[in-house]
């Protein structure tokens, strides 16, 4: 069900709360992900693009996230402006009791073409930026990244799914009893050093090709990766999934290698965030979808996110094409 538009109050409260102006103020829905939903605000002859947080917010990492889209913008990778509001704040709540918000640019623009030559060049220079900038980064990578539900964990929420009466419960239970174990068995910590400071989430999803070419979006997550790990994930990616196209990972690598990347995938243990994240999304999502403190649409929207994730999850024989291609 597709978000109604806000009232006219939400969009006067955060033109407010970030000195946009007198207004009129329209607010539509444009698109929900995982953690928020995006809005569209306009007035006064301009646009902006509005995250709302719907499940809390962590001020540091939205912090953690100013600071590397600042440097990425140094370098000269185009991504929206994060705007802080009138208290010089990366991330405010315009409603008292309300969600948290986040402000950006709008940008204008189609989703990336991961099968065209050049957003494959563009995008393996911008990771190999991104990674060089961020060498020697501190800290210890999320746990997200790096750790995965175990037996027991599975087992609990499948049994809440099949309480629950779901129909996609023998689904979730073919996947905990085959797949799931195969990928964990590759998901490990890091080791220490050699970590980089990097966005997390780079997918075709988060790049738009405006005007002015392609922008980066969806800085949410950023923080310290091993750099072989988002590189492993990032290829997987955007060379169709488990419908591996041979010649497009080869053609991101060698454009990442040439901007000089530090990272090289040694076998299925490099892909050990992909497997991680994958698990972990679908795992959550289960969760979500039978969690009776959230909204409907809430628990709906992670029904379908299980569905999706369980059918496209990562497959070790598609990983082992791609460590083929890259060795050579």
């Amino acid at each position: 069900m597709p978000e109604p538009a806000r009232p006219d109050d939400t969009a006067r409260a955060i033109a407010e709360a970030y000195a946009l102006g007198a207004g009129p103020w329209t607010m539509a829905p444009v698109t929900r992900g995982a953690l928020g939903q995006i809005w569209k605000l306009s007035g006064n002859g301009s646009s902006w693009a509005v995250k709302e947080l719907l499940f809390g917010c962590d001020e540091a990492q939205v912090g953690r996230e100013a600071v590397l889209r600042d440097s990425a913008a140094a370098l000269g990778i185009a991504s929206p402006r994060l705007f802080r509001d009138r208290h010089g704040a990366p991330v405010c709540r315009p409603l008292p009791g309300g969600t948290w918000v986040k402000l950006y640019d709008w940008v204008d623009g189609t989703r990336a073409d991961a099968s065209d030559p050049k957003i494959l060049d563009w995008f393996g220079r911008t990771m190999a930026l991104l990674h060089r900038a961020g060498e020697g980064a501190a800290g210890t990578p999320g746990d997200w990244y790096e750790r995965c539900p175990d037996e027991a964990d599975w087992e609990d929420v499948l049994k809440q799914v099949r309480d629950a009466g779901l129909p996609w419960a023998g689904e979730l239970g073919r996947f905990v009893a085959t797949a799931a174990p195969r990928l964990a068995h590759w998901v490990s910590p890091s080791p220490p050093g050699d970590l980089v400071t990097s966005h997390l989430d780079l997918q075709p999803q988060n790049v738009l090709v405006g005007p002015d070419g392609p922008v980066l979006l969806d800085w949410d997550n950023a923080g310290p990766v091993a750099a072989d790990r988002e590189f492993a994930r990032a290829v997987y990616v955007w060379s169709g999934g488990n419908e591996v196209n041979v010649d497009a990972a080869r053609h991101l690598a060698r454009a990442y290698r040439d901007a000089g990347g530090p990272a090289v995938v040694t076998g299925p243990e490099s892909f050990s965030m992909l497997f991680a994240t994958a698990l972990n999304y679908i795992h959550v999502q289960a969760e979500t979808a039978v969690d009776p403190t959230v909204t409907a649409a809430q628990r709906a929207f992670a029904g379908d996110e299980t569905v999706r994730f369980l059918r496209t999850a990562p497959d070790l024989t598609a990983v082992a094409l791609l460590v083929a291609a890259l060795d050579t």
